[in-house]
C-alpha cells in the first residue's frame, strides 16, 4: 500500500472515530465546562436563588450569571422572578436538565470505582 493510500485510510478512520463520537463530543460541548457542570449538579438538588447558588458554588457573580445566562439559552435551567420585595430570582433545571441526573449519578458511580 502507497503511503498516499495509507494516509488516506489513516485519516478516513479517524474520521469515522470522530463521527461515532459526535453525540458524546456535541453533549460535553454543552455542559462540560468546569461552572456549567457544577452549577448543573448543585440545581440537582432543587431550585435555588441566585445568592444560594453563589455561596454553594463558590463562583463568582459574574461567572455565576454568565454560565446560568448560558445555560438558560441551552434550555438547561430556567428562571423564575419573584416580585416580592426584595425581588428574587430563583433558577432550577428544565426537564432537559433535570434528565442530567441519572448521568450525574453513574458519573459520580464511575468516580467512586475509578479515582
Amino acid at each position: 500500500m502507497s503511503s498516499e493510500a495509507l494516509d488516506s485510510t489513516e485519516k478516513n478512520g479517524t474520521a469515522e472515530k470522530n463521527a461515532g463520537a459526535c453525540p458524546v463530543v456535541n453533549s460535553l460541548e454543552q455542559i462540560g465546562s468546569q461552572w456549567r457542570l457544577v452549577v448543573l449538579h448543585d440545581l440537582a438538588e432543587g431550585e435555588k436563588r441566585f445568592n444560594e447558588l453563589k455561596r454553594s458554588t463558590g463562583a463568582s457573580s459574574r461567572t455565576l450569571s454568565r454560565v446560568l445566562d448560558d445555560l438558560g439559552e441551552l434550555g438547561f435551567v430556567e428562571r423564575r422572578v419573584e416580585a416580592d420585595a426584595p425581588i428574587a430570582s430563583y433558577y432550577s433545571l428544565t426537564e432537559k436538565g433535570a434528565s442530567l441526573c441519572p448521568v450525574f449519578d453513574e458519573i459520580e458511580s464511575w468516580a467512586a470505582d475509578w479515582l
